[in-house]
């Protein structure tokens, strides 16, 4: 007689083994209909799962983040079953979840095309309509292996094959299509209300670009079709906001083949690029950072020492010259020690926050390269804090109020905080890592801030707290972190004087903000659609004449405000003030000064927005004030598109 306690502390007696169906169902019909499946103790299970002995249960539904997990598995399922019944030599291989969806890879004699796209999604919802029960069955795994043989699907066969022998192969079946799986899945094809298939692909079989190519189709699924619309609008919405198409709309940047991964800065990026960087070089150098700069190309010993090499070895580019290996570096820490390290240093001389605004190369896999977003080349405004372990708690206290305080200037005001623990792979005693993770969650308790853990996601000298932005499309962006380090700095021989004179290993905390500036620029670009704020904007106005009349006062105008330090331009073409004022909008230009012969002969221009607001005609000086007025709240206040 099974007791079973339900999460808001209920219990409830069965006389015999129940299924978790039959629970749901005993608890309301509204419930039993949005059952997808039931955590029992600390696992999920099918609906069909029989509960025999006296346990906690959950009744998982779509309103659930694991119930839409079960949703997209299933949904792949789903997709596999159309294809099997629409080309049946197709063999089906894995078809996991990812986020927002899941894919699965075939292996097909022919490439599927756009069309055969919509027929599998138009196959799936006639057999989601069907409402075709989804069954769990075990199998023998050599049993399995011969079955799946039998069918055609070697690529199964071979999965079940790698398999341990002692293990209960787990099958799911729907109608006439059975597949490899763990489960849970729903209970039937019905509950699949909302997908939509996005895109095909090649890839390689295991990952393994030795193996055989195989196509894989992408796709979608939500609890509802209102979720389903939601998604498929922020799509389009990103789609619009894509950096790299702004990015060459604006003339900001572009990539190209000869040099991958790699950014071509145009004057007009180059110019953000620069009031990013100089704006968190001031601000840094007011909280007592001292801004250096390391070499590009270092022996391997050092990175060797560091530890980096046997890390990250094989995503470094690397070099050789006079019998001498050298890696082209990947990161600034280990430099930053070598400064530290030149010269005797004190307690007193501590905390000491070496700042580096560092070129840095990494092999990233070609596949993976997107516009600023994912490069091969970055500068991070990286630095380190040198600093004795009493003073942790005041350095990542005062590094979270200054970051928090940048991320305002850029107009980001919802910020998701992490900490990442010890991963498997790492260096340092587990003592030292107690400390080290002990001293960011309590620095973070008094901040009052609330954060999410990651278990065995910290980097692999230290822990770290991680901070994402959150966009205008709900995106999240990691940017931020910083990092507590016992053992770096004792590794490449890093230590002070201490107040009794003894030699002490200093604590090393390795900190970021913005994190790599052409992935936050190209943030940036996404997040405003390429209409920068004021401070910002590569021309953060544009001077317009109506008529050659007027030519001499709009270069007056212009050169004035030039003269203040804004970034002005001029558009004296004979030209259509209407076809002027479209093009300049199109340019994403903050302020567009109109100037006709009434406002040249009273000395005036008149002011309108990139959005079309109309400010009104007032004097140059005017303007200027209302411009610096603009720049001086960067991100804090929106201008009025």
């Amino acid at each position: 007689m099974p007791q079973i306690t339900l999460p808001d502390g209920s219990v409830r007696s069965f006389d015999g083994p129940v299924s978790i169906g039959d629970v749901a169902a005993d608890i309301g019909p509204g419930l039993a209909k949005a059952a997808l499946a039931g955590r029992v103790g600390d696992r999920v299970f099918d609906t069909s799962y029989r509960i025999e002995q006296d346990t906690s249960l959950a009744i998982i539904t779509a309103r659930d983040s694991e119930g839409l997990e079960i949703i997209r598995h299933s949904t792949a399922h789903l997709l596999a079953h159309a294809v099997k019944r629409l080309f049946p030599d197709a063999q089906v291989t894995i078809g996991p979840v990812i986020e927002d969806g899941f894919y699965y890879d075939f292996a097909y004699k022919r490439a599927f095309t756009p069309e055969d796209l919509a027929a599998i999604e138009k196959c799936m919802a006639e057999l989601a309509q069907q409402d075709i029960a989804v069954q769990r069955e075990e199998m023998p795994r050599d049993k399995a292996v011969e079955f799946f043989k039998g069918l055609g699907e070697d690529y199964k066969a071979e999965i079940i094959a790698s398999i341990p022998t002692n293990e209960a192969i787990s099958l799911y079946r729907q109608g006439d299509f059975i597949d490899l799986c763990r489960g849970p899945h729903v209970p039937s094809t019905g509950r699949l209300k909302a997908f939509k298939l996005m895109k095909l692909a090649g890839a390689y079989w295991r990952g393994d670009s030795r193996n055989e190519m195989l196509q894989r189709i992408y796709g979608t699924a939500w609890a509802d079709k209102k979720a389903l619309d939601e998604y498929l609008h922020r799509l389009e919405e990103a789609e619009k906001r894509d950096h790299r198409r702004i990015g060459r709309q604006l003339e900001l940047f572009h990539t190209q083949e000869e040099a991958p991964g790699m950014v071509f800065w145009h004057p007009h990026g180059w110019t953000v690029y620069k009031q990013i960087r100089d704006y968190i070089a001031r601000r840094i150098e007011r909280c007592g950072y001292q801004e250096i700069h390391t070499p590009q190309v270092v022996d391997r010993s050092l990175w060797e020492k560091s530890g980096h090499w046997d890390k990250f070895g094989t995503g470094m580019f690397t070099t050789g010259s006079e019998n001498r290996d050298y890696a082209i570096k990947p990161m600034n820490c280990p430099c930053h020690v070598q400064v530290f390290n030149q010269g005797i240093k004190s307690y007193r001389d501590l905390p000491l926050r070496l700042a580096e605004f560092g070129s840095c190369h990494r092999n990233e896999p070609s596949g993976t390269l997107h516009g600023l977003m994912r490069v091969r080349n970055f500068v991070q405004d990286d630095a380190h804090i040198f600093c004795t372990e009493e003073q942790i708690q005041q350095e990542v206290a005062g590094f979270i109020d200054l970051l928090f305080d940048v991320y305002a200037d850029f107009g980001f005001n919802e910020v998701i905080v992490k900490l990442s623990t010890r991963p498997e792979q790492r260096v340092g005693s587990d003592e030292v890592w107690d400390k080290a993770e002990q001293a960011l969650s309590d620095a973070l308790d008094a901040k009052g801030l609330a954060y999410d853990l990651q278990p065995g996601e910290g980097a692999f000298y230290g822990p770290k707290i991680e901070f994402s932005l959150k966009d205008c499309l709900g995106r999240l962006w990691q940017c931020g972190t910083i990092q507590v380090d016992f053992s770096m700095p004792g590794r490449l021989g890093a230590e002070y004087v201490a107040e009794d004179g003894s030699r002490q290993v200093p604590v090393m905390l390795h900190r970021a903000i913005l994190g790599s500036l052409e992935r936050f620029i190209g943030i940036l670009i996404e997040e405003y659609e390429g209409r920068f704020p004021a401070w910002l904007a590569p021309v953060q106005a544009a001077v317009l004449n109506i008529t050659d009349r007027t030519t001499e006062h709009a270069k007056a105008v212009a050169e004035t405000l030039k003269n203040q330090g804004f970034r002005v331009v001029t558009d004296l073409r004979n030209e259509k003030i209407g076809l002027k004022i479209r093009e300049h909008t199109l340019q994403r230009v903050p302020y567009l000064l109109v100037v006709g012969d009434r406002e040249a002969e009273n000395q005036t221009v008149a002011v309108r927005t990139r959005g079309g607001v109309d400010k009104g005609v007032m004097a140059p000086g005017e303007f200027a004030s209302l411009l610096a007025e603009d720049v001086a709240c960067r991100g804090r206040r929106v201008l009025e598109d």
